[in-house]
């Protein structure tokens, strides 16, 4: 392994968030032009000062540091998918987690009337920063606490279900398959709830495209603080991974509690992904691509491989969501949609390197 190479990588991961960080309080529907002003000269226009300053204090900076925050859960999270599942197309959704999240909202969409105008989507709640938002979360407290509520105890409630149908941790395969079939029950029955609760269809929209719109200093601590805990139990439970990718007879042999070490690993994957997904919604391909990327630079042990996926994710999400909120301004579009398509398009370009490659072998 390349420890100075890791080094210098993990200081270009931290290099390239502060850099995004600072980009990301520039762009939005306000134009940062029009914000330098009042900020510079705040004695000239004291009303405008103080809209400025909430607007890079408590809007986009919160937002462009939560967005870093839930790509490094994602990111965290599909490295450990990988590694436990030893495949490199696993993803941090494959236990049902995000079918689980999708289904909590829908239930509390219903539940709390299923009006978007309720939820701040049919009056398209306005944001502080100058643009118009549909999404599922309103601009009460309150209601924002329940659906994100709801969106976690979705995710866990549908890895726990996956666990009981695969009976336990002990096989892979059939937590991979249990993890497949409760997605599809889960997203199936999320159809049915909006299909008796039509008003929620333009609410729910915002969650399954993925946004950070609403992402404040609360959902960022929140999100930093399990990524702390998840990151140092992933860093402790590394050499089980390095174990596992040997297979489960070769982990035992070398004396790895194998059985309670992947309980562990199921929990922190779980916790990652359920935390990121309760506050963004549905983002996809950044915890998939983010340990490609890293494999693609360095061949290194899970334990530098999941730090490195970590902070490969938060900067992806970093620059998707400066993109989205920069390439149609004052429009935004869904980060979610744009992670898809460059996350989408990426993996088919390595798929047809790979195939060329090998047929170059042949």
């Amino acid at each position: 392994m390349n420890k100075p190479l890791v080094r210098w990588l993990a200081l270009a991961g931290v290099l390239a968030a502060l850099v995004l960080l600072a980009v990301g309080v520039c762009v939005g529907s306000t134009g940062f032009e029009n914000l330098l002003t009042p900020l510079l000269h705040p004695e000239q226009e004291p009303g405008q000062t103080a809209m400025a300053q909430q607007i890079v204090w408590q809007i986009r900076l919160p937002r462009t540091a939560g967005a870093w925050a839930a790509g490094a859960l994602l990111g965290l999270a599909g490295a450990v998918a990988q590694g436990l599942f030893r495949n490199p197309l696993a993803d941090p959704y494959l236990l049902g987690s995000a079918s689980g999240a999708s289904l909590g909202v829908a239930l509390a969409l219903a539940a709390l009337g299923g009006g978007a105008g309720m939820l701040g989507g049919g009056s398209t709640g306005s944001m502080m920063d100058g643009g118009v938002v549909v999404s599922v979360f309103s601009s009460s407290v309150w209601v924002r606490i329940g659906l994100t509520g709801a969106a976690f105890v979705g995710a866990v409630a549908a890895v726990l279900l996956t666990l009981m149908l695969s009976r336990g941790v002990g096989h892979t395969l059939r937590l991979l398959l249990a993890g497949v079939v409760v997605g599809v029950v889960l997203g199936a029955t999320t159809h049915l709830v909006l299909l008796f609760t039509p008003d929620s269809l333009q609410a729910m929209q915002a969650f399954m495209l993925g946004s950070t719109a609403f992402v404040g200093w609360t959902s960022f601590s929140l999100m930093a603080g399990v990524w702390l805990v998840c990151v140092l139990a992933a860093w402790l439970l590394a050499r089980v991974v390095d174990g596992l990718s040997l297979g489960d007879a070769t982990a035992v042999s070398l004396g790895l509690p194998v059985a309670p070490m992947r309980a562990a690993l199921v929990v922190v994957l779980a916790l990652a992904t359920g935390t990121a997904v309760a506050q963004t919604g549905l983002i996809a391909f950044v915890g998939l691509a983010a340990p490609h990327l890293v494999r693609s630079v360095v061949k290194i042990t899970h334990a530098h491989l999941m730090l490195l996926s970590s902070l490969v994710g938060g900067v992806l999400l970093m620059g998707a969501d400066t993109l989205a909120r920069g390439l149609l301004a004052p429009q935004e579009l869904p980060v979610g949609v744009l992670t898809a398509v460059l996350g989408g398009g990426y993996l088919l370009w390595l798929m047809h390197r790979g195939g060329r490659h090998s047929g170059g072998a042949a």
